[in-house]
């Protein structure tokens, strides 16, 4: 199961009522609040729906808010025989929008969310209405094959070339803060033990782990999700073209992933869209800028509607 309880709020700080279904083939959790054109919070490595606690409130106002833990992350299972690819993050996603019948969507992907978005685009472009991108990428496997590593992903190189990344990412219940550091984490204020506990709580045990061991081999592997991400490019391609509203919001510190290259991704896919910068933040925006980026948001939708 989870390794989070569903009824956990973690001293009021994610106070959203728990929702879950089991039509992806596990149990999946997922915030819906508020009520309007759907919003979808699309997280990644290694985080779950509590990255966007600042965000819910304020957009649920005008939106309805769909916050789902990917499979493995948060208050969802973590089944033992899953495959947790790419490609099976996304049906997960894509189960769900099916099921909640949500259409007029704008995705807001940050890290892992990007691809997945990117895949689930591809396979709902109709349902699509607005994109927000945050520290991601899309298509491009530029990230890893530029001319060095980001510093995430030398130390994800280095400790699998030793055998010890299972080890140190089967334990992130101890790793979470240097883990999310060594990604660029900033505003290191926000770092209390009620935050460590939370991200701490979704991995209890090696097994919770699965999810979070898995994306970034896929990331330093990129063939394990080529095939996934090439049948995907062309139908988001056609979206940008066809000038679907898209916004990138990049934290200009992140160690995760290139922030020349993320911006350079979003403007060949997206070449109508607005990028705004953030020198002083990371790759997890979401912590380090929330009253920057939320009404950068809650504005673009409005705008766009």
């Amino acid at each position: 199961m989870g390794g989070i309880a569903a009824d956990e709020t973690f001293d009021g700080t994610f106070p959203f009522q728990p929702h879950f279904t089991t039509t992806p083939g596990f149990r999946m959790h997922y915030v819906d609040e508020g009520a309007g054109e759907p919003i979808v919070l699309i997280h990644g490595e290694p985080t779950w729906s509590y990255l966007y606690r600042n965000f819910i409130p304020q957009l649920s106002r005008n939106f309805r808010v769909i916050a789902p833990d990917n499979m493995g992350f948060g208050k969802s299972e973590t089944p033992a025989t899953a495959d947790y690819t790419l490609d099976r993050h996304a049906r997960n996603l894509g189960t769900l929008i099916e099921e909640l019948d949500l259409r007029d969507i704008t995705l807001v992907m940050q890290d892992w969310g990007g691809p997945m978005g990117t895949v689930v685009a591809s396979r709902y472009p109709d349902r699509m209405k607005r994109f927000v991108a945050m520290n991601t990428i899309f298509g491009t496997d530029r990230n890893v094959r530029e001319e060095r590593l980001t510093p995430w992903f030398e130390a994800i190189k280095t400790m699998e070339e030793a055998g010890q990344l299972e080890a140190v990412l089967g334990n992130l219940r101890y790793l979470i803060g240097g883990v999310m550091m060594t990604l660029g984490l900033q505003r290191r204020e926000v770092v209390t033990d009620t935050w460590l506990r939370a991200y701490a709580s979704a991995f209890p045990t090696f097994e919770e782990c699965r999810g979070a061991i898995a994306f970034p081999l896929e990331g330093l592997h990129l063939d394990r999700i080529r095939e996934t991400l090439v049948a995907a490019i062309p139908g988001l391609f056609k979206l940008g073209q066809a000038g679907v509203p898209a916004m990138m919001i990049e934290g200009m510190q992140d160690r995760g992933i290139w922030p020349h290259v993320a911006i350079a991704g979003f403007r060949a896919f997206f070449p109508q869209g607005t990028v705004h910068e953030l020198p002083e933040a990371g790759h997890f925006v979401q912590e380090d800028a929330p009253e920057v980026i939320v009404p950068l948001i809650e504005e673009f939708c409005l705008r766009t509607n």
